[in-house]
């Protein structure tokens, strides 16, 4: 060590510490590259995203390489210092303790703290040439690297450990939903709702977006011709689902257009709009949504009668409203619906009791519950738990619910009053309007 110059200790100390600060950064920036980054730029053909991916595979074999590296520069680092030190100021405690001390601040700070900081902070430009030196290295201490992990796995095996057996990590829906969320401005507002929409798919059903039995647009053939006439010339939609008489006698669905050569006749038969009628579809209530759509699909169909367990008519489901679940609005509504659902001026709206908490959570931006009643009308009654005699005025969170027209035992109309900095109940809170 006398023979060696103070120049060239010194020089090989600083070499020893840029090597572990290497591999150092090299470890970090390699396990904190975004695979599904890494994988994009593979097939963009980048050699060291390709050479970065293979070393990745072998994870066991990586981490080897570099943790022996590590270790072996950190010891002959802590060596040479306090060789250095003891022929500078002699052999004692006190010069081997401060050399001790000097080395293990040089390595925290310079071959720790610092480059793996730097690792973690900027993986892809660390990591993409950092393999260009690990790969060679890999090699050459190959059969280093292989006696330390036999060892290493014969522990692990007496611990009841098995590497091996380890499942690949996936990620769930819900951390798919995250990584959507926290997208920014990677992408497009609209494109991230659209993904949003389709997880939703499986956890809502036809229920959810069916077109309530009271609110479905129908033709009666048991008639007049007069009455049969006015409706087909005022009618909204280009599909009417047909009955006889009773709502619930559902006989088939009529393509509007089909009958328009009927209306320029001065008369015609029943049995003529009979001929022009398209088969029944059902679907059992409670049918997934995404389901639902596949059986659309596979059935060339694009309307759907829902049914619950009695074959009692629920509601219509068509393909238009499963596809507006996903991408938002994009057909027009009819009279009376909810297209202009919207506050007003005061934070008021009044609509029908039967209007869906989606439709309003999703135009309104209310935060109504949906894992229970799927309407105003069901909402409140399950709050009040009886049917209201008068108005009364129901309180959720920020927004109030006033009941203002009861028929036929049933809610026909509410109002919905925004509140300004509400104070938010752990529940529903009930006051009769005097």
């Amino acid at each position: 060590m006398e023979a060696i110059p103070l120049w060239a200790h010194v020089i090989a100390l600083f070499l020893l510490l840029l090597a572990s600060a290497f591999f150092s950064i090299a470890e970090t920036s390699m396990m904190a590259l975004n695979r599904y980054r890494l994988g994009h730029l593979v097939r963009q053909g980048k050699r060291g995203a390709r050479l970065a991916a293979d070393l990745l595979r072998n994870t066991e074999k990586l981490l080897g390489t570099i943790l022996l590296g590590n270790n072996l520069v950190n010891t002959a680092l802590t060596a040479m210092v306090t060789a250095l030190a003891i022929r500078q100021f002699g052999n004692s405690d006190k010069t081997i303790l401060i050399a001790t001390a000097a080395v293990a601040f040089l390595i925290i700070v310079f071959c720790e703290i610092t480059p793996k900081v730097v690792g973690a902070t900027f993986p892809e430009r660390v990591a993409l040439p950092a393999v260009f030196v690990l790969r060679p290295l890999m090699r050459v201490s190959a059969p280093a690297v292989w006696f330390v992990n036999l060892i290493a796995g014969r522990l692990l095996r007496a611990f009841g450990v098995r590497p091996g057996e380890a499942s690949q990590a996936r990620l769930s829906a819900e951390e798919l939903r995250t990584i959507v969320l926290e997208s920014g401005g990677f992408m497009p507002q609209k494109h991230r709702s659209i993904v949003l929409n389709l997880f939703d798919l499986e956890s809502i059903t036809v229920d959810d977006v069916m077109i309530p039995r009271n609110r479905i647009e129908s033709l009666d053939i048991a008639g007049s011709q007069e009455s049969i006439r006015e409706q087909l010339a005022t009618c909204y939609h280009n599909k009417l689902l047909v009955h006889e008489g009773d709502a619930d006698r559902a006989v088939g669905v009529l393509h509007v257009r089909r009958a328009l050569a009927l209306l320029s006749r001065d008369a015609f038969e029943v049995d003529e709009i009979r001929e022009l009628l398209s088969d029944l579809y059902y679907v059992p209530s409670g049918t997934p949504v995404f389901t639902q759509l596949q059986y659309f699909q596979e059935n060339r169909q694009r309307l759907a009668l829902v049914v619950d367990e009695y074959g009692e008519m629920q509601g219509l489901v068509t393909l238009e409203d499963i596809i507006e679940e996903i991408i938002g609005e994009f057909t027009t509504t009819a009279p009376g619906g909810v297209e202009a659902l919207a506050w007003s001026a005061t934070g008021e709206v009044t609509l029908e009791g039967s209007v869906l908490l989606r439709e309003l959570n999703r135009r309104l931006g209310t935060q109504f519950p949906l894992d229970g009643p799927r309407t105003l009308t069901g909402l409140v009654l399950e709050t009040l738990q009886d049917l209201p005699e008068g108005e009364v005025s129901v309180r959720f969170g920020d927004v109030a619910i006033e009941v203002v027209q009861i028929q036929d035992r049933t809610i026909r109309s509410v109002r919905v009053r925004r509140l300004v900095d509400p104070e938010r109940p752990e529940r529903p809170v009930v006051t009769s309007k005097s």
